[in-house]
């Protein structure tokens, strides 16, 4: 239990940060000010301040996000007639904004709060030590730093560094970074995989090493035998073979196999083994190897197409036919972890890569509130020749976000239903 916990953790820790650093690097690439760099959500673990960006570590080990400055979710947390404390620097403008109780300011002015613009004019103005008789102004540093009430320290975001201050394409670039890494990722996760294996699996349909006891070698399957066919239907990849061995556990099935160029007919009763919170059937074989360099070195590339066109012809399937069953959340993840933890590394790292590939994937549909939305939104703008206007897109990411919410509730209670009952 505590492996498979700490696994998760791991794996679900280097999606996010991997597909979040994407954002996070063309962002500052663009001239966009990233105020905070979070992994995991809810209260705050750590934080680590530099000059531009705060570093945080949250308590709960599911997401992360990487705040930009000028976004709908990012605006500053002032609130008129709210008592804050200022410091200022040697030019006398206001370097840090204190709104927190848990931090104190060295020498901190006492300010009720009236107005203030963090935008354009950089000032605010308030009543010093409550007197109320006497409104004060200050100029506010370009580059100062505000304190939530959590505590974290942010920069302030004045527009020149805003999201929407940026060129077009570099929005449009730093909104596709996110899910461009966790191809990457993929890409690389694979390529370790071969590494490790020493070799490539085949797809095709010829038996490599056989499990010892497996009933696939009590039954008389041996290494280089070629499974043309499983009660009648053809398998000619491995994939086929997978398929119909899983959809017979515990039951006689019929095995035709080609072996030195001769036909055969080989009964195996396949093993039931519980998966995914179901039963299927398992033999106990692994596909033939191939150990060159040329296979090993252009694996990450094949296995992250190949599996690219396997994800999008399992989408197409959806539209023909949806079932919660055909997603997962969370649980799922946790399941499928548990399996892989079980196998070894080289398993975790292969779960990795198609996790990966699926998070790049997902986040590239066009909902508001993805990444892919957001692109969608900038191709919507190039047609234009002008944004949608900031109240619009907010109903939308907010229609996007309520949308999401809902299936992962749907998705995660389905998985609970089919994991643990």
């Amino acid at each position: 239990m505590i492996i498979t916990i700490l696994t998760f953790i791991i794996v679900f820790g280097i999606l996010v940060l991997v597909h979040e650093f994407g954002h996070f690097f063309f962002a500052k690439k663009a001239g966009i000010l990233v105020r905070e760099f979070s992994i995991g959500m809810g209260p705050k673990i750590f934080a680590h301040e530099t000059a531009t960006t705060t570093y945080t570590l949250r308590i709960l080990p599911l997401g992360g996000y990487v705040r930009m400055a000028g976004l709908e979710d990012d605006e500053d947390s002032l609130k008129a007639g709210q008592l804050l404390s200022l410091q200022l620097n040697s030019a006398g403008t206001v370097a840090i904004i204190n709104t927190s109780q848990k931090k104190l300011l060295f020498n901190g002015i006492p300010l009720q709060v009236n107005r203030w613009d963090l935008t354009d004019e950089l000032w605010l103005e308030g009543y010093e030590n409550g007197d109320e008789t006497n409104l004060k102004r200050y100029q506010v540093a370009h580059d100062a730093s505000i304190i939530e009430e959590d505590g974290t320290k942010v920069r302030i975001a004045p527009r020149d560094v805003q999201f929407q201050s940026a060129k077009l394409w570099q929005r449009m670039l730093t909104n596709f970074a996110g899910p461009m890494n966790n191809f990457f990722l993929a890409i690389i996760a694979f390529s370790l995989v071969a590494l490790l294996q020493g070799g490539v699996y085949q797809t095709g349909n010829r038996v490599g090493a056989l499990t010892t006891d497996s009933v696939a070698k009590q039954a008389g399957l041996k290494s280089g035998d070629r499974i043309v066919a499983i009660n009648h239907q053809k398998t000619k990849t491995w994939q086929d073979l997978a398929n119909q061995i899983s959809k017979h556990p515990g039951k006689k099935t019929l095995f035709q196999i080609q072996r030195q160029g001769q036909l055969k007919k080989i009964w195996i009763t396949p093993e039931k083994v519980k998966q995914n919170g179901k039963e299927v059937g398992v033999i106990g074989i692994q596909a033939s190897q191939d150990h060159s360099f040329t296979a090993i070195a252009t694996y990450g590339f094949t296995a992250t197409w190949n599996m690219t066109l396997q994800l999008l012809n399992a989408i197409k399937s959806m539209f023909h036919g949806f079932s919660l069953n055909d997603l997962g959340g969370p649980v799922a993840i946790y399941s499928y972890t548990s399996q892989a933890a079980k196998y070894g590394v080289v398993s975790v790292i292969n779960l990795l890569a198609f996790l990966s590939l699926n998070l790049g994937i997902v986040n590239l549909f066009p909902i508001p509130a993805l990444d892919g939305g957001k692109l969608l939104l900038n191709i919507l703008e190039a047609i234009r020749r002008k944004p949608l206007s900031s109240e619009k897109e907010g109903v939308l990411t907010l229609i996007g976000f309520g949308f999401l919410m809902l299936l992962m509730l749907l998705v995660t209670w389905n998985d609970i239903q089919r994991y643990f009952f």
